[in-house]
């Protein structure tokens, strides 16, 4: 109802493009005026570049450019799920009621349902439940608790004694959490490192347009890069590199491929639609007139002069990500990520779907086993103890069916048992089936898991946190990066942690009786594998190019290799590839 009331209608305040005297304008609709004969007029004003007013008029709605609107009923859906921590009824975060002024005091006709438990609306069911289940433990239970004094678990949590009857549930705020004499040894905290060439509350900005240019690297046409390669090159004083002009350039031809504000821009300029590595600083001097940030329009002077690469990185970094904010605000972005997440739900189902009918395969394959077994005269409690043993194996006792190809292997007791079995034929035809229902099940299984996992990956809708530490500090691993960052409450203060022993460290380091290292432990161990995976990539790679410097730097000046060899010039060799890929 919510979409459909949305894109159905245009309402007081929004701006977009309508048709006059034969050019395309911008405007501003300033009254939505009554139907005339099932025909939409609203009243529009006619809007300058500075955003003053050129006149009035009221016109239909077929000569409004009406853009799609920047979401989508799956987008829709996400937003609430991310708004709210329950659902029947939906009642959203705290700080969103405080922000938008949205009482939380419950309607009248769910007073009667709900209540509040520890500052959260729950089913008035469920309160029963929990605190029946409170009292049904007597006071012999709080004694006992008393006497032990030690810590429980509790649900996954575990319980400390206050200095009344009450136990302590955890987990609860990690800075109300206090050392207890059963707690486990935890590990220091490693700190981590800050040897970044920009300045660290620049970090944020940098991380951020190139983790969105990774993401979308297609969309755009622009070949990806590394990290410390895109670091190397915004601290490059070169005017004119390549990976810094390609990225400038396809950001641009984004937003005029929009035909939006930026579009309108360059009509007015009489500017041609189409970037050159030649006038791509012309087209960027438009676009930073257009939004106008005092810190940046300063800079056009030196721009325009030839100089770019004499900014100071942080600066390049801000005009980037003006440049990302622009192009995520753009409906074919939007159309873009409604199309991933379609993508993704579908692939979600599909592997519910696969993990269904695995099992079913596997009762199967069980039952064929079971028909085998009797088929060659095996006892009945031979068939009792089929196990799996991992992936592609399917064990019976000593027999056992494994690598992939599932081929059934027996004492040689049994082949001759068989050879001279009277219904040899029905036993031949009940083995085949047998065998390839094994092979169908277990060959592609964990094949088929990581396609699926893969595909995931690619529609990315956008970069999470793994989560908080007691002093509110975030964690963030991103796909195409083989580090741990960490980032200060305050986003002005980064470090990042790169070797296998010191993301060990960090999670011996979590005390899981508080809330947010709690969820942080249990995300950096989902992950555990994967991260320990790429860390060590990473610290390969790194050795590699250290040994291959430490030789560049032992010869001789005469004989000294070109800088393109250099692997900390790497980046000075940036092509971009899908550049081709262009409309």
């Amino acid at each position: 109802k919510i979409k459909s009331d949305l894109q159905g209608r245009l309402v007081e305040g929004v701006e977009l493009q309508g048709k006059k005297d034969g050019y395309v304008c911008r405007c501003k609709i300033m009254k939505v005026l009554e139907e005339e004969a099932n025909k939409s007029l609203y009243e529009v004003a006619w809007l300058l570049d500075d955003g003053k007013t050129d006149g009035t008029a009221v016109i239909g709605k077929e000569n409004l450019i009406c853009k799609k609107l920047p979401f989508g009923g799956q987008v829709l859906k996400s937003f609430l799920r991310e708004s709210t921590y329950r659902s029947l009824p939906w009642v959203i975060h705290n700080n969103l009621a405080s922000k938008y002024l949205i009482p939380t005091d419950p309607p009248e006709e769910l007073k009667s349902r709900i209540s509040f438990l520890n500052g959260c609306v729950v089913n008035n069911k469920k309160r029963k439940r929990i605190e029946e289940s409170q009292e049904g433990n007597g006071a012999k239970h709080k004694r006992d608790k008393l006497e032990k004094g030690k810590c429980d678990d509790n649900l996954g949590g575990h319980n400390d004694l206050q200095n009344g009857d009450e136990p302590i549930k955890y987990p609860i705020d990690d800075q109300l959490v206090q050392p207890c004499a059963d707690d486990p040894v935890f590990t220091n905290r490693p700190c981590p490192l800050r040897d970044f060439s920009i300045p660290l509350d620049s970090v944020g900005d940098l991380l951020m347009v190139w983790d969105f240019c990774s993401s979308f690297g297609r969309l755009l046409c622009l070949w990806p890069f590394s990290l410390e390669d895109f670091e190397k090159a915004i601290c490059h004083k070169d005017s004119n590199l390549a990976l810094v002009v390609e990225m400038h350039a396809a950001l641009l031809r984004f937003l005029i491929k929009e035909q939006g504000e930026y579009f309108l821009v360059l009509q007015k300029k009489k500017r041609k639609p189409k970037v050159t590595l030649i006038t791509w600083t012309e087209y960027l001097c438009d676009f930073i007139e257009m939004i106008g940030i005092s810190d940046l329009t300063n800079q056009i002077p030196t721009i325009k002069r030839g100089h770019y690469g004499l900014l100071d990185p942080s600066i390049k970094l801000k005009i980037l990500k003006e440049l990302v904010d622009r192009v995520l605000a753009t409906d074919l972005v939007r159309e873009k990520l409604d199309e991933y997440l379609e993508q993704r739900q579908a692939l979600a189902a599909s592997k519910r779907e696969e993990a269904v009918e695995e099992g079913k395969k596997k009762r199967e394959a069980k039952e064929h086993l079971k028909v085998v077994s009797e088929a060659n005269g095996m006892l009945p409690e031979h068939n009792s103890d089929i196990i799996e043993d991992g992936p592609g194996v399917i064990r019976n006792n000593d027999h056992s069916m494994e690598n992939g190809n599932c081929i059934e292997k027996m004492s040689a007791d049994q082949s001759q048992s068989l050879r001279s079995s009277e219904n040899d034929d029905q036993n031949s035809e009940v083995q085949e089936k047998t065998k390839k229902l094994l092979e169908e099940l277990e060959r592609s299984k964990e094949e088929r898991k990581e396609f699926l996992e893969r595909e995931m990956e690619k529609r990315v809708i956008r970069s999470n946190p793994l989560g908080k530490d007691r002093d509110y500090n975030r964690y963030w691993f991103f796909q195409r990066d083989e580090r741990v960052f960490v980032e200060s409450p305050d986003s002005k203060q980064w470090g990042y942690y790169s070797s296998k022993e010191e993301l060990d460290a960090l999670i011996g380091s979590l005390n899981p009786k508080g809330e947010r290292e709690r969820a942080l432990k249990k995300q950096l161990e989902k992950f555990y594998a994967r991260i320990c995976k790429e860390l060590q990539k990473r610290s390969k790679e790194v050795a590699q190019r250290l040994a291959l410097e430490e030789g560049l730097v032992r010869r001789s000046s005469r004989v000294r290799a070109p800088p393109k060899d250099n692997p900390a010039l790497a980046f000075l060799k940036y092509s971009n590839r899908w550049k081709a890929l262009m409309c």
